[in-house]
Parts: structure tokens; sequence; C-alpha cells
């Protein structure tokens, strides 16, 4: 319900002053740019696979600094098809995050894996690496015979401690693959999300900070027989033409995509670093309140997908904020050892207390790169006075 209800109101984000995202804005800006390479796809009507689809791959693996990309159609794609290209599948074991969206250990049962949930660090909510190695020596000798792999998330922007999980991963001789559906643009240690593991995954839904006009996704990695396995599995498993080698899938970056997603990878930078100027103002203005401001990791380059408060008597804020005019949103409000398909799993409240935690105190607020100088301080004094007269 509370899912429905922030699609509804994401929809209907015209109806408020400032709200969580305004990709109107954002199009205007660049519209002539748009509108040009829409035109140039139709022109050409090649729409599936074209060399749209080919330039934007390489672009975007410059960009992160990776040898190889790969699109696919969603970013629960990418990450569905890089455990299928490590063979990653039936009755194996995958370590994740309990806070993160869905799509990242739905795509591991999916594949008829089971996801073994580790807890999170209090203020980046991302895995914590250091519980990582207590789960796996809990586990059976069976079960740690069945564990491949880990998906670190790098929730709302910034990164896991990666250094400790890929020492984890060459320990105990596991795959990583990065969930960096958030996180595109974000450094650990001066190297790009998505570098790390065996492959990173992006998604380009229309809200992401590169996002585009529908569903898309794309998979990063230096390995070329993954990559080549990718680009098999894309297109129903097809060596050629009607010649199969895999059972694959129908998950294709399309040109239109491809083609919108080019003009707004070069505007990337600037509008990140504007996400980081607003993050900083806010922070500036919330640091003396007992509002828990979002920490970037010292090792970490914070991209600000999400600007996440956390707060207590949460929902009445949010609830207060939205009547003010000032969209705010859960991300996530139902950790996924909680989830209903995942009873069979024997988790229970009180397992992951810190997930569960940020679950009922996190709050997110608009942070995109077209807000004023007027959006931001009408933001900041309306999450002051909500904030003063809800909890004070």
């Amino acid at each position: 319900m509370i899912f429905l209800r922030n699609i509804i109101n994401f929809r209907g984000a015209k109806h408020m002053r400032i709200p969580l995202l305004n990709l109107k804005a954002q199009y205007e800006s660049i519209k002539q740019e748009i509108d040009e390479s829409i035109a140039r796809v139709v022109s050409s009507q090649n729409f599936i696979l074209s060399e749209e689809v080919s330039h934007f791959e390489k672009e975007v693996a410059h960009y992160v600094c990776a040898p190889y990309g790969v699109g696919v159609a969603s970013g629960t794609d990418a990450i569905i098809l890089a455990l299928r290209a490590l063979e990653i599948g039936e009755g194996d074991i995958v370590i994740t995050t309990p806070f993160t969206f869905f799509a990242t250990s739905e795509s591991v049962s999916i594949l008829g894996a089971t996801p073994v949930f580790v807890d999170i660090e209090p203020y980046t909510y991302n895995i914590d690496a250091e519980k990582i190695e207590k789960v796996i020596k809990k586990m059976s000798k069976s079960q740690r015979s069945k564990l491949k792999a880990i998906i670190p998330v790098h929730l709302y922007g910034q990164c896991a401690d990666m250094d400790p999980i890929m020492a984890l991963a060459k320990k105990y001789n596991l795959k990583v693959v990065e969930d960096c559906a958030q996180a595109i643009g974000a450094k650990y240690k001066g190297v790009n999300a998505g570098t790390f593991g065996d492959a990173g995954c992006f998604s380009f839904f229309p809200s992401k900070n590169l996002g585009g006009f529908g569903d898309g996704g794309m998979i990063v990695s230096s390995n070329p027989e993954l990559i080549e396995k990718v680009k098999r599995l894309r297109v129903h498993g097809s060596i050629k033409q009607y010649i199969h080698q895999d059972i694959g899938y129908n998950s294709r970056l399309d040109s239109l995509q491809a083609a919108i997603l080019r003009v707004k990878l070069k505007k990337l930078d600037a509008w990140l670093e504007r996400r980081r100027a607003i993050a900083n103002e806010y922070n500036r203005a919330f640091l003396d309140s007992d509002i828990c401001i979002p920490r970037a990791a010292e090792y970490n380059v914070h991209t600000y997908h999400q600007y996440t408060i956390a707060v207590e008597n949460r929902d009445k804020m949010m609830d207060s904020l939205n009547a003010a005019g000032i969209a705010a949103r859960v991300y996530y409000p139902v950790p996924l050892h909680l989830q209903p398909c995942y009873s069979s799993l024997g988790y229970r409240e009180g397992d992951f207390p810190v997930a569960e935690k940020a679950s009922k105190e996190v709050l997110s607020l608009p942070v995109y790169s077209e807000l004023t100088a007027e959006d931001i301080a009408f933001v900041i004094d309306g999450v002051k006075n909500i904030f003063k007269k809800n909890l004070c």
C-alpha cells in the first residue's frame, strides 16, 4: 500500500510545490538535444541493438573506467543476467543486504538461488562488511559449499565498503556483483562504482541520476567471457539468428533509450555536482538539529541519488511535509527479510535491527539539480518547522 501511494504521489508530483523529482524541468533544460536524438533514431528506423546502443555501451564503460559494457532492458535484468553469466542458479546461496529495493534479492530468487541477508551500517545504510564473515562462519559446511556470491548495493548514491568485501570474496572464492542502480558516478577511494567485482549493474529507470524515458540497464565488466555470455543471453541465448546456444531472455536496451541517455550522460557530472551542493546546503541547515543527516563515508564520493534523513515519528513528518507541498518519500519501509514472499527463509523481526530501525526512520527529500535557491530555502524551512512541531 505504501509503495502504491508513493507511485501515485510520484505521478501527481505536479501538484507539489517541490516534487521529489522534476523530470519535466530536466527535459526542458536539454529539450533540443533530446528531441534531435529521438528524431535521429526515428529517421534511421533502427530501433533494436543499433549503433546508438553500441556507442552508449562504450561511453558508459569509458565513464566508469570499465573495459566493457552491455546494455539490457532494465537494472533488474542486469543483475539477473550477470548472475546467470557467472553460472549462479538453482540451490546456490548469495549474500546481500536486507535494506534495498526488492529487485536485488528478487534477481537471486528468480534464478533459483537463495538470498542470505547481512545487516547494514547505521549511517551509510550499506551492507556492513564486518558482519559478512560472521554470517559465513555460522553457516553449516553444506551451506558454505553452496555459497557462490555477494551482491553489495551502493545505496542512495554511495558505495559500500568494498575493500573488505573483495578480501572476503577472495578468501571464500566468491563472485561479486555490484548493484549500482543508484550509484552511477559514485567513487570509492577514487575508483568508480561497478568496477570492483566481477560485474557492475546499472539502472536507467527514469528517476535515476542517469534516467531514460523508460526502463533500461547495463552491465559493465573487465571479463570478456562474461560480457560475451551476457550478449547471448540478452537475445534469447542466440549466437546468430535462429541458432541458440543458451536458454536466454529478451532483454535489450532499445535505440531510443540509448540515444536519450547519450545526451544525458554528457550532463551527468554537472548534475551530480549540483546534487552534492544541494546536499551540503541541507547538511549545514540541519546540522544543529536532532535530524540524522546522511553521512558520506570518508572514502566515498556520494552522488545523492537520494538525500535521506532519519527521524523518529517518520510517517507523521512525511505526511506533514507532503501536506505543506514538499514531497518526501520512504525508501524502503519493509526490509527484505520481512517481505511476505521470504517467510519461508525463516527470518524474524529483530534479526537485523539496524535495517529494521532504518526502515522505520528514513525519509528522502528533494535533491534534484533543477532546484532553485528559493526551492531549497523552502524545503529547509519546511523541514525545520515541521520537525519542531512533530517531534519537539
